[in-house]
């Protein structure tokens, strides 16, 4: 399991869910005790996205993980 934290605006949503779509293996996203599947967008969007997000994926693909550096937060 790898992980990261980012930061998403609406914007990203689409783009970020398309991102984990492609992954042959689970990718999750949790804001404090709420942990949605990646790759629902309807999930994504009903997080608050005003705050840092924790993002788990289960497997390597370097494409992944090359588009989650356009939103990583210290």
């Amino acid at each position: 399991m790898r992980e990261t934290k980012i930061r998403l605006n609406v914007d990203d949503v689409s783009s970020f869910v398309n991102a984990a779509a492609e992954c042959d293996f689970d990718v999750d996203v949790n804001y404090n005790r709420i942990l949605i599947d990646a790759k629902s967008i309807l999930g994504v969007m009903s997080m608050d996205l005003n705050n840092v997000l924790t993002v788990r994926w289960y497997g390597e693909d370097s494409n992944f993980e090359r588009f989650l550096q356009k939103y990583v937060v210290a």
